[in-house]
């Protein structure tokens, strides 16, 4: 796989797009990517909560093994072969939430005849997904599925001093533990934050401090409850 990085909070290092951040929620999903092409079949199932991180290891994957990435949605009207003609390693991604089963069927016989590799990701795990088909639930649910938990504390801090310093924009420590503290526990979440605080702060040409770190806070989550 492209480079690991495990970072402590206070770490500091402008990382590309490619690197990922590896703690206990996803080391499972890690390592099982990992051990790819020795998987126990052909397919392995990844799961788990939005903003979890499945897009970005999924990506890593994809480049690794040369594959190409499909949305569970547009696999229907698509044919196998055609798709197989661009790599015999391909990522289904959103799966769960409706799709072409027969599709799917198909693709995961090909590809197992010609001897690739079908990851699936989703939200749930493939026994928890609506399937009509018996063969391709009976597929499925043979297939090894490893899931990514909701990050931890340590590493939402680590995710913050990543984006901050991809920004070149000084935080001290005590900003990071108020956010914190006070933030939802998901990438997107600290990725939305980051962009606000940095926006913010040039804005009104100043420092990173908790009094604006209040402030975003504060309106994003004012933000937040307008659109529910």
């Amino acid at each position: 796989m492209t480079e690991q990085l495990v970072l402590d909070l206070g770490h500091r290092s402008a990382l590309g797009v490619e690197d990922f951040l590896v703690a206990p929620c996803n080391q499972d999903a890690v390592a099982w990517l990992d051990c790819w092409p020795n998987w126990q079949g052909p397919a392995l199932a990844l799961h788990g909560p939005a903003a979890c991180g499945k897009t970005h290891l999924t990506h890593i994957w994809m480049n690794r093994c040369a594959g190409q990435l499909l949305r569970a949605d547009e696999l229907s009207g698509q044919v196998p072969d055609q798709i197989l003609a661009h790599g015999i390693n391909v990522i289904v991604d959103d799966v769960g939430r409706g799709i072409d089963e027969r599709a799917l069927l198909h693709l995961y016989n090909m590809i197992a005849e010609a001897g690739g590799h079908l990851l699936l990701a989703g939200r749930k795990p493939p026994a928890r997904w609506t399937l009509g088909l018996a063969d391709l639930r009976s597929r499925l649910n043979a297939a090894p599925a490893v899931a990514i938990g909701w990050p931890d504390e340590a590493l939402i801090g680590a995710v913050l001093v990543k984006l901050f310093a991809d920004r070149q924009v000084p935080v001290d420590g005590d900003v990071l533990a108020y956010v914190l503290a006070r933030m939802e526990r998901s990438f997107a979440a600290a990725r939305t934050l980051v962009t606000a605080l940095d926006s913010s702060a040039l804005a009104a040409h100043r420092r990173i401090t908790i009094p604006l770190a209040r402030e975003v806070i504060e309106r994003l989550n004012e933000s937040k409850l307008g659109r529910e």
